[in-house]
């Protein structure tokens, strides 16, 4: 695949990531009647399918990261050059801020609006280490010997992950950024989208260390973090 039509796939991707989880978010909310755990229920399976279907459909193009972070785990362990890496990650959040923009757009609400909800303190943010760490284990655990059930894992996992970490697993700073721009349910206040992106790359950058141990051919096996380049050439 060329490189415009990997960073294509990535953007628009995203912006379906994004869509789903944003929309799935306001169309929650609005017919949960103020239950938040129906409104969360209905975000956190909204998004668990969408991820399953879109790294199917995304994967054999560009790999299917739609993440900044795995996009860099991915280039430390060799599976993507590092001269990809800028392109990804700017696509990765035009894309994000797309789907916010179509999200919004959908259900009537203004384009863009800043966030004002609060998602703060050390709960949260250690939340987003550990979400993200888990993230990359699934991944990484996966893509070596089960390639094939990378897209149900990661799927399986962010839908668990939503109801086990306080902060509901954004594990991702591309969407950790576009939700500071959606005053929804699925939103994050822009000062509170720091701390999480730190902890989102810390806990990748720590998930990627710890699988280079446990499988220390894991570089050499495993080209890419969520779809091998043989089924990306193999399209």
């Amino acid at each position: 695949m060329t490189r415009a039509r990997r960073i294509t796939a990535e953007a628009v991707g995203t912006a379906f990531l994004l869509a789903a989880i944003v929309g799935s978010g306001i169309m929650g909310e609005r017919l949960a009647g103020g239950d938040v755990a129906m409104a969360l229920l209905a975000n956190t399976l909204a998004t668990g399918v969408m991820l399953v279907a879109l790294i199917l459909t995304f994967g054999p193009i560009s790999g299917a990261h739609f993440n900044p972070a795995v996009t860099l785990a991915d280039a430390s362990q060799g599976g993507l050059a590092w001269g990809e890496v800028p392109g990804y990650i700017a696509a990765q959040i035009v894309g994000a801020f797309a789907g916010v923009a179509a999200a919004h757009l959908m259900f009537g609400e203004a384009v863009f609006s800043v966030s004002r909800h609060a998602r703060a303190g050390g709960a949260q943010i250690f939340s987003e280490f550990v979400a993200t760490f888990g993230l990359l284990c699934v991944i990484w655990g996966c893509a070596r010997l089960r390639s094939s059930s990378v897209p149900f894992a990661v799927g399986a996992y962010i839908t668990g992950a939503y109801w086990f970490t306080a902060s509901t697993s954004f594990a991702n700073p591309a969407v950790t950024l576009a939700r500071s721009a959606s005053n929804t349910f699925a939103g994050i206040r822009p000062a509170d989208a720091p701390g999480f992106i730190v902890a989102e790359f810390v806990g990748a950058a720590a998930a990627t260390l710890l699988f280079r141990w446990l499988v220390p051919s894991l570089p050499k096996d495993a080209a890419s973090v969520v779809m091998s380049h043989s089924e990306r050439s193999s399209s």
